[in-house]
């Protein structure tokens, strides 16, 4: 299985996802907003790799934690997205960062009363 089929697999099976190109790379979208965008060594960055967004603190803590798996992507790291290599990462843990993306994204786009409800 390539990386993009892995990200494809793990990001399709959560619930109002659709996939589409943004910025020339495979981006997943949970509703109206970007839960998670694939890089294929992106302007020669030499990642392959899947950015997330994270709550505040997230990306300074994961990549401290490991930053040979996680790092601070150009352009949305300063929005708190973190990037996460995908040759260094198993499906569990890789799947439980999508879903916690997925999670945060919704909420953000859900009014603050029906986000304590449904999440």
């Amino acid at each position: 299985m390539t990386p993009l089929e892995r990200v494809r697999r793990l990001c399709l099976a959560l619930p109002s996802t659709f996939e589409k190109l943004s910025h020339g790379e495979p981006t997943f979208f949970a509703g109206k907003r970007t839960f998670a965008m694939f890089s294929d060594n992106h302007h020669n960055d030499g990642h392959v790799a899947v950015m997330i967004p994270a709550e505040p603190g997230v990306q300074e803590e994961l990549i401290a934690t490991d930053p040979a798996t996680y790092y601070r992507p150009p352009y949305v790291g300063s929005a708190g997205w973190v990037g996460i290599e995908l040759g260094r990462i198993d499906d569990e843990e890789l799947g439980a960062h999508l879903i916690e993306a997925h999670r945060f994204i919704l909420r953000k786009q859900l009014p603050k009363k029906k986000v304590r409800a449904t999440l």
